[in-house]
């Protein structure tokens, strides 16, 4: 099979007449790694807070975290980016709704898919967590009140740095999994958003 590429079109002009494919194609890589790393940071640090609660003795603590996770996790998340477009911003406070509404382009997309993309992760983070700290035999615990360490430094010094080591590898996972619907806020992003009233 002879197949002659065709690389020059990577710098003709795209359609649009913004700039080449190729310059397209350079800016959409950088919201993609923009979106994914910024909703990386509040899945793994909203999903570790909520994952640990979920393993504490406080059951009212237990319940907040189950009744988070099983909301978010039941939502698929394309409804979810369109709440957090459309519905979100009308139900905060005047003032706040107004000005995420009014931003320019780029941005008026990029942070409800930051947060969309960061809450929606961080449930699956909570979950890998728990069973993370879950998989630990019970002794490590016991090991911690017997050193007279608190419950929270037990779970600083003892619980988390090993639950860390175990889930380490499905939380690469997930991380490649944000950057997959990225690739479609990128592209929003790049294009002008539908006007909201």
């Amino acid at each position: 099979m002879h197949y002659s590429w065709h690389w020059k079109v990577l710098l003709e002009t795209e359609p649009g007449g913004t700039g080449s494919y190729l310059h397209y194609l350079i800016v959409g890589l950088g919201w993609t790694l923009v979106t994914a790393l910024a909703a990386w940071v509040i899945a793994l640090t909203l999903g570790a807070f909520i994952g640990t609660v979920r393993t504490t003795q406080m059951r009212w603590a237990v319940r907040a975290g189950n009744l988070y996770v099983e909301i978010f996790r039941n939502i698929p998340l394309i409804v979810q980016m369109f709440l957090w477009f459309f519905v979100v911003p009308e139900l905060l406070p005047t003032a706040l709704g107004d000005w995420i509404k009014q931003m320019p382009p780029p941005w008026s997309s990029y942070l409800p898919a930051v947060m969309c993309l960061g809450i929606f992760t961080s449930v699956r983070v909570a979950e890998q967590v728990r069973a993370g700290i879950s998989s630990l035999p019970r002794g490590q615990r016991f090991a911690g009140t017997a050193m007279g360490l608190t419950e929270f430094q037990t779970y600083r010094f003892v619980i988390l740095p090993q639950a860390f080591r175990i889930i380490l590898p499905p939380l690469t996972s997930e991380f490649m999994n944000v950057i997959k619907p990225c690739r479609s806020s990128a592209s929003a992003c790049l294009r002008p958003s539908p006007r909201r009233r």
